[in-house]
């Protein structure tokens, strides 16, 4: 199993949050530094900030953190995919992550799916949704 793992600039709790509301998902963990042996390494502001995040989404997991600032860099070079039951949900999901987020290509009928989009969403992530045709 392959799954993705995000670093935040300090708002992965709101990311995971709103990945939840958007993908149907559930999160399974969001633990911060607090009460952690990692506190001690991290500055007073980070120590609510979250060390290690995840989230069941269908039969897979999206893992996250916020970076501390020496480790942040910009998302790029890869796509979070995300393969919808229906063609309604590929809908629902592709709206609901391209709210406040750039739609990189509009969600449309492709030869190999019955729906399938492109966007980064509002936190800077990219996304592929869709929903495969049979092959």
């Amino acid at each position: 199993m392959i799954s993705a793992y995000l670093f935040f600039k300090g708002n992965c709790a709101e990311a995971m949050k709103f990945y939840e509301t958007a993908t149907g998902g559930k999160i399974d963990m969001m633990m911060p530094h607090a009460g952690t042996p990692m506190e001690k390494d991290m500055p007073p502001e980070w120590k609510d900030k979250i060390m290690h995040a995840s989230m069941k989404i269908g039969d897979t997991w999206l893992m996250a953190s916020d970076a501390p600032p020496d480790f942040q860099s910009e998302f790029g070079g890869f796509s979070v995919a995300m393969e919808a039951k229906t063609p309604e949900e590929a809908e629902r999901v592709f709206k609901a992550l391209s709210a406040g987020g750039k739609v990189r290509m509009p969600m449309e009928e492709t030869f190999w799916a019955h729906r399938f989009g492109m966007l980064t969403d509002k936190f800077g992530v990219p996304w592929m949704v869709g929903n495969s045709k049979p092959m």
